[in-house]
C-alpha cells in the first residue's frame, strides 16, 4: 500500500470520532503532499457557499420543481469553431493539469476546503446532457458558457467552477473550454486519491447560444430508479456504469441553495474512496423533512450525512443493488469501473478521429 492510501485508510478510522465536534473538511499541505483527509468533519455551515456537491442526481430548483421533461425528439445543431490548421502552440496538458491541481486548495475557507468536488460536478454536468439518438449535447461545445444552459437549475453554483477555471484559460487560451472543464474533473478525481482516468483532447467550443441543450436532461433526485435508468440509458450507459458513476458522490456535498438538499454523502467529502457505497449499504437510513418542504434520507446515527431519495430507491432495486454491494466490498473494482465510465462520460458527443493521444496524468501528490 502506498503512503497516500495508507494515510487515507487511517483517516477513515479517525473521522468517525469527529462527527459531533465539527469543522469543514478540506485540505492542507504538508511539504509537497496534498492531504485532504487531514481536516476534521463538521456539521457547521460553510463560511462561503460551495459547490453543491457533485449532484449527479439533481433538482432543477429548490424543493423539487425540476421534473424530467426532456423530449428525445428534440433536435438542434451545434455550431462549433472550425479547428485552425495553421501553426498552433503545442499545449502541455500535464502542466495544465498541475496548474489546476495547485488551485484545488488555494482557499481553505471554501466549502470543505477543496474546489475538487465542484470541478468534478462541472465536468459531469457539461457532459451528461448527451443524447445518443439525436447525437446532441455532451462535453463538445462547452455550451454552459452561454446564459440559457448556465441558467438551468441543475447547474446552480457551477459559475464558481467556470470562473475559477477562466484563470487557467487565460494562461492557456489555446485550450477549448470543453477540454479544460473535463481535464479539471480528471485532475480533481486523481488528486483526491481516486483512480487514474485516461483523457483525450479534441473538444471544440460552440459558437452560439442556440447550441445549448434543452433544460431537463439531467436527472431529478426526487424520482425513482426507472427515471434514473431513462436518463442514463439515453446517454448510452448500462446499470453497472450508472452505479459506478454514482460513486463520485464520495466527493462533495449538497447545498440547500443549489439542489434543495443539504449535507455530504459521507464524513470525508474531499477523499475519493468507496466509502459512499459502504455508507449506502451499511447504514440505517431514515427520512428527514427539509425546510423547503422536500425530504432526504439521513443516517440514523449521524443525521448530518445524507442520501438523495433516488439513491435509496436505486439501492432497493435488485439489479442496481448488486453493484452497490460489489463496490462496497471491493474498492479496486470500483476504481476500475469508475475510471472507464467517467472517461466515457467525458467523451460523450466529442468528434474524435481516433488518432488522438491518450493522456494518463501524473499526480502532483504522488
Amino acid at each position: 500500500m502506498n503512503p497516500l492510501r495508507s494515510t487515507l485508510t487511517k483517516s477513515r478510522l479517525s473521522t468517525r470520532t469527529l462527527l459531533a465536534s465539527g469543522s469543514i473538511l478540506g485540505a492542507t499541505r504538508v511539504s509537497s503532499v496534498r492531504t485532504m483527509q487531514n481536516r476534521a468533519y463538521s456539521s457547521e455551515v460553510p463560511k462561503k457557499s460551495g459547490s453543491g456537491g457533485l449532484v449527479f442526481l439533481t433538482l432543477a430548483a429548490i424543493g423539487g420543481a425540476a421534473g424530467y421533461y426532456y423530449n428525445s425528439t428534440q433536435s438542434f445543431k451545434t455550431k462549433t469553431a472550425t479547428p485552425v490548421k495553421t501553426e498552433k502552440k503545442n499545449l502541455d496538458y500535464q502542466q495544465i493539469y498541475n496548474d489546476i491541481a495547485d488551485m484545488l486548495e488555494e482557499d481553505p475557507e471554501y466549502d470543505d476546503g477543496s474546489y475538487g468536488p465542484v470541478f468534478v460536478r462541472l465536468a459531469w454536468h457539461s457532459s451528461g446532457t448527451y443524447d445518443k439518438d439525436t447525437k446532441t449535447g455532451g462535453s463538445n461545445g462547452a455550451t454552459m458558457r452561454f446564459k440559457p444552459e448556465a441558467g438551468h437549475g441543475a447547474n446552480n453554483g457551477l459559475a464558481i467552477a467556470r470562473d475559477l477555471l477562466e484563470k487557467i484559460h487565460k494562461k492557456y487560451p489555446e485550450i477549448s473550454y470543453g477540454d479544460l472543464w473535463t481535464l479539471a474533473g480528471v485532475c480533481a478525481v486523481q488528486e483526491a486519491g481516486g483512480p487514474t482516468v485516461p483523457w483525450r483532447a479534441g473538444r471544440q467550443d460552440a459558437l452560439e447560444a442556440a447550441s445549448c441543450t434543452p433544460d431537463g436532461r439531467l436527472p431529478d433526485a426526487t424520482k425513482k430508479e426507472d427515471h434514473v435508468r431513462d436518463v442514463f440509458y439515453r446517454m448510452g450507459f448500462n446499470d453497472q456504469e450508472i452505479v459506478a458513476l454514482l460513486g463520485g458522490h464520495s466527493l462533495g456535498r449538497c447545498h440547500a441553495d443549489r439542489s434543495g438538499f443539504i449535507g455530504p454523502w459521507q464524513e470525508a467529502p474531499t477523499m475519493f474512496t468507496n466509502e459512499y457505497f459502504k455508507a449506502v449499504a451499511g447504514r440505517k437510513w431514515i427520512k428527514k423533512t427539509l425546510e423547503n418542504g422536500g425530504w432526504q434520507w439521513v443516517d440514523k446515527n449521524n443525521t448530518d450525512v445524507m442520501m438523495l431519495p433516488a439513491e435509496i430507491y436505486m439501492y432497493n432495486d435488485k439489479e442496481f443493488k448488486k453493484y452497490f454491494d460489489l463496490y462496497a466490498k471491493d474498492e479496486q473494482k470500483f476504481f476500475e469501473d469508475f475510471s472507464a465510465a467517467f472517461k466515457k462520460l467525458l467523451e460523450l458527443g466529442v468528434p474524435f478521429k481516433g488518432d488522438e493521444k491518450v493522456y494518463e496524468f501524473k499526480r502532483t501528490n504522488a
